[in-house]
This record gives structure tokens, sequence and C-alpha cells, in this order.
């Protein structure tokens, strides 16, 4: 009985560094409020998921030393650059920890969707020149809009 219970502690013990482990391997994006609303599964290819488990969006390195950010549907929803994702109008539509000032806790994550399969990307538009505000559109809707 001793060894039965040692043996489901350690399977207990294992499951739980393991998931804590996956859960390091992301990157969470906050919104302008400091909401966690999405996050960057770097063990996955750089993919992109809404909290809800929903995969809208992936990220592919730029020349320009960033990433671009495309929808699964194809769509070029913008750029990925230090820790800022930006719309094709320059405005923050989602940021990291490290570059707010403050952040609401993270709820925990819904189960990760099947990922799509990516669509034709379309052309990058160019870069335009980032700025530090906020645009109209949250981090979920500017990612939602990736959606296969």
């Amino acid at each position: 009985m001793k060894s039965i219970l040692a043996l489901l502690l350690f399977a207990f013990s294992v499951l739980a560094f393991t998931s804590h482990a996956r859960a390091n391997d992301d990157i969470t994006f906050f919104d302008g409020q400091g909401n966690a609303s999405a996050y960057i599964a770097l063990n996955e290819k750089l993919t992109i998921y809404l909290w809800n488990g929903k995969p809208t969006a992936y990220l592919e390195s730029d020349s320009a030393g960033g990433f671009h950010v495309y929808g699964f549907n194809g769509k070029h929803l913008g750029w990925f650059v230090a820790g800022v994702a930006h719309d094709h109008e320059g405005n923050a539509a989602c940021a990291v920890k490290n570059r707010l000032q403050t952040t609401q806790f993270e709820p925990f994550k819904d189960f990760k969707e099947f990922k799509p399969f990516k669509a034709f990307k379309e052309f990058a538009p160019f870069r335009p020149f980032f700025s530090t505000s906020w645009g109209d559109t949250p981090c979920r809707l500017f990612l939602a809009e990736g959606e296969a």
C-alpha cells in the first residue's frame, strides 16, 4: 500500500513539474488595461493562442529584427517588436508584462484547441513608425482577426 501511495505521489509531482515547465514556455500578451488576453506558445513554433485556447496567429521573423504577426487565415495583422505587438497604424495592441507598469492577475488558461493549417500569407505592408500609444482595437480583437 505504501509503495502505491509513493508511486502516486511521485507521478503527481512529475506531472505538476512538467505542467509548470510547459506554462513557463509561454509568453503572456496583455491588453492596454493590463488584462491577460493571449499568449505565445514558444514550444509550438511561436503560435499565439487567445486565453480561451483558440489558436489565432503566429509569429514569423522579419528582416528588420522583429516579427510579423500573421493570422492562420493568412492575414498580416501587425508586428511584434521589443515586447509590443503593433497594428498597421503603428499603435500598440498587445504587450508583454515587462513593457507595462502594472498587470492584472493571470487566470487559468483554457485547454488549447487544435491548430488550423496556415493559409497562404498576404504580403506585409511597410512598417509604420511605432507610437507609444495604445490603439482602439483591444489585444483580443486584434488577434481574433487572424482566426481561420
